[in-house]
């Protein structure tokens, strides 16, 4: 039972991180972190994201225009552009080393405790892209939310809203938290090699070989 559950247990948690992983490059791109709705045009739809701000038509289809300058952007997506980035880098870095430590790759087969130590690592910088992944997210929504119920806003102005990115964000995040769990939960259960058991076998054929060699007369 242990042989089976280990290698699927770290199977599944690559590939939760891996999805994560690569949701949160998604989120990074995506320039709906925010959207707004003008009621004198509804036929527009305006988008703003980490690196650029949109406008959608009915008609013309999606035109874009990147952010003049960095230190001109408001302080919450400066801050996420930054650690969004950074979780994008420790999710590639976690793949990367707990990939090589996984029990299905037969590289240093005989060094566990390396390999051991290579999926603890990994699902550490997988906890930590999750959390550099969900907390921008929540900060510009927090910041969203805030600037929608401000009071001090006439009520002719248009309001920010929530923008797809976040959602997906957030299941960046959620993915990238539970795959590293997965893996190190692997480290803690019991450990039986496939290795083992061959040797174990043969072993024990030999045993059973040399008994019958001596006793035939």
């Amino acid at each position: 039972m242990a042989l089976v559950y280990r290698p699927m247990m770290q199977l599944s948690g690559i590939l939760f991180s891996l999805l994560g992983w690569v949701l949160s490059c998604l989120t990074t791109y995506l320039p709906q972190w925010k959207n707004l709705n003008l009621e004198l045009n509804e036929l527009e739809i305006w988008t703003m994201g980490l690196w650029q701000a949109c406008v959608v038509q009915e008609e013309g289809g999606m035109q874009c225009k990147d952010f003049d300058s960095f230190l001109a952007l408001p302080p919450e997506l400066r801050i996420s552009r930054i650690l969004m980035v950074f979780s994008n880098g420790l999710g590639l870095l976690g793949i990367l080393l707990s990939g090589f430590g996984l029990d299905c790759l037969k590289i240093a087969e005989r060094q566990q405790e390396q390999k051991k130590r290579l999926l603890l690592f990994g699902g550490m910088l997988f906890w930590t892209s999750g959390i550099t992944a969900i907390v921008p997210v929540s900060w510009v929504a927090h910041s969203t939310v805030q600037e929608f119920w401000d009071e001090n806003i006439p009520d002719v102005v248009p309001r920010w809203d929530f923008g797809e990115a976040l959602f997906v964000g957030w299941l960046a995040g959620f993915c990238l938290l539970l795959g590293g769990s997965l893996l190190n939960c692997t480290i803690c259960s019991t450990e039986v090699h496939l290795s083992s058991v061959r040797y174990a076998v043969a072993e024990q054929q030999d045993q059973c070989q040399h008994s019958e060699t001596e006793t035939r007369p």
